[in-house]
């Protein structure tokens, strides 16, 4: 018989070995080593930048702002604003507009409480684009499941059916709906769920005609799956997008929201006017960040990328000294001034050789080609002239200002500038061509009385008055800007981005057979 002494010492050894057995468990490896061997390894989660300003901590007076851009634009508002009969000097605590020459002219001023709130709304809004926060409403969704309807009813609506982020907030809506605007007039108008019918009266007979053609190319017949391969066989849509302004410099990707209502048809985009962006030079490095105010990530990532690029010391030296010309704020007098250059994408090329004129074309994807041609329409009319159609083209301008004074056209019997609409250097030429093509005509402009003006200034026009008919009645845009755009020349001076929008094309001509035999 063994004794107690042993028995312990037994158990102790016992105990020992399951502990080593139960520990060496432990350190084994969860996972098979051999597999492991070939299994990439996870990318680091990438920490979202903390932004410069936080939400309560959007509003800054311009002159002491933290950005560059927006202090050189109160500088800009002193030397254009008056405050008859002296300039603006003082800056209203509550909106941080210079607004007025003085503090007494700014307590004597009743009329300022009524558009100071929509300043403070800009400020803030200029200041949150800034503030390096993720901008979560400007994130684009893919392709609309085949099953899925798109209404064209308001911003709300199409955001929910389109499958936007939630707008949570106003700020969100203005940010959003400035940038789609462009891609969302165009799409609203000419898609088969528009929002604008003869019921209501906004399309007319005529216009119901033309707007049915164009959607015998964008649309499927009844029945078939609206798909990319459904419009294999189809002719190409083009849209000539006639002085182009900002709506050349938006991002490929945010056009592309247009090829998303439509996935059968294939779109080809023309901006055209002397102030479209161009891309910038293939040997030209990125461009600085905008803001003073920039991490330490930031400037070792544009300098990594500036590496990159290959580039003559030639061109690089040149492309600095014309980064250290260029103003912080062009200020908007009148005249907006041209947007700055778009980036180069992997696939751009120049098409100076087809169209004789600084331009460029941009294979986006298989559904969107992109072309900017940074001259007068009138200078490539003849290059489009005989390959028009009514079922494949369609011409939009935005905020065209036909009404408007012209800047460099006087009129020889009286010496007054021309309207545009008439001036021999701007939409003189232009619109009577156009109409002579019977593509229909969208015009938009930035507020109810642009909108009067441009539609007085057609109706009076030579070559162009009585030669039209109505394609859309004037109105309001459901999918225009929501965001207000404030004149450097006079803070009081407010408009929306497209707010209205109308239509027009060549009137036709009825050719009816003349009989022989008659009783009169």
């Amino acid at each position: 018989m063994a004794s107690p002494l042993l028995r312990s010492r037994s158990a102790l050894r016992t105990l020992g070995l399951q502990t080593r057995q139960q520990s060496s468990c432990t350190n084994w490896p969860r996972t098979r080593t051999l597999f492991n061997f070939f299994r990439r390894s996870a990318k680091p989660v990438q920490e979202e930048p903390v932004p410069l300003l936080t939400e309560d901590n959007l509003f800054h007076p311009f002159s002491k702002s933290p950005f560059p851009a927006i202090r050189a634009r109160g500088e800009a508002i002193q030397s254009l604003a008056k405050c008859p009969p002296l300039a603006v000097k003082f800056e209203c605590p509550d909106c941080g507009f210079p607004t007025h020459c003085s503090q007494e002219h700014w307590m004597a001023d009743q009329e300022h409480k009524k558009y100071c709130s929509r300043l403070r709304e800009v400020n803030e809004d200029d200041h949150d684009l800034r503030s390096g926060r993720k901008l979560r409403e400007l994130q684009m969704p893919g392709p609309q499941a085949y099953e899925e309807a798109i209404s064209f009813a308001n911003w709300d609506v199409f955001w929910y059916t389109r499958g936007f982020p939630s707008m949570d907030t106003e700020r969100s809506r203005r940010h959003a709906s400035k940038i789609l605007t462009y891609p969302l007039t165009i799409g609203s108008i000419l898609h088969q769920n528009s929002g604008l019918t003869l019921s209501n009266q906004r399309v007319t007979p005529e216009g119901s005609r033309s707007l049915a053609a164009l959607r015998t190319t964008l649309h499927v017949p009844p029945g078939a799956p609206d798909t990319e391969e459904a419009g294999a066989a189809k002719p190409q849509m083009r849209i000539f997008i006639l002085g182009a302004r900002a709506e050349s410099s938006l991002p490929p990707h945010v056009w592309e929201q247009l090829c998303m209502l439509f996935p059968s048809c294939h779109f080809h985009l023309f901006f055209i006017g002397p102030q479209v962006s161009l891309p910038r030079p293939a040997n030209s490095p990125p461009p600085k960040p905008p803001n003073e105010s920039t991490t330490k990530e930031d400037n070792i990532a544009n300098q990594s990328a500036a590496e990159d690029v290959s580039a003559t010391p030639t061109s690089i030296d040149t492309t600095k000294q014309r980064e250290e010309d260029k103003p912080v704020y062009v200020p908007n007098v009148y005249e907006p001034p041209t947007p700055a250059p778009i980036a180069r994408l992997k696939r751009t090329r120049s098409s100076v050789e087809l169209y004789g004129i600084p331009s460029y074309t941009v294979p986006y994807t298989p559904q969107l080609t992109i072309t900017g041609l940074q001259a007068n329409y009138a200078e490539v009319h003849a290059q489009f002239q005989d390959t028009f159609d009514p079922y494949t083209d369609a011409f939009f301008l935005f905020s065209p200002g036909f009404g408007f004074p012209s800047p460099n056209s006087v009129s020889e019997l009286d010496g007054k500038p021309y309207l545009q609409i008439a001036s021999p250097t701007e939409w003189g030429p232009v619109v009577p061509a156009l109409l002579a093509t019977r593509c229909a005509i969208y015009v938009t402009g930035f507020s109810p009385a642009d909108v009067e003006r441009d539609i007085r200034s057609i109706e009076t026009a030579p070559d162009v008055a009585g030669e039209f008919e109505w394609v859309i009645t004037p109105g309001e845009n459901a999918f225009g800007s929501e965001k207000w755009e404030v004149a450097d020349f006079d803070p009081r001076v407010m408009v929306k981005t497209n707010w209205g929008v109308w239509g027009i094309r060549g009137k036709g001509r009825e050719v009816r057979e003349r009989s022989s035999f008659s009783l009169f």
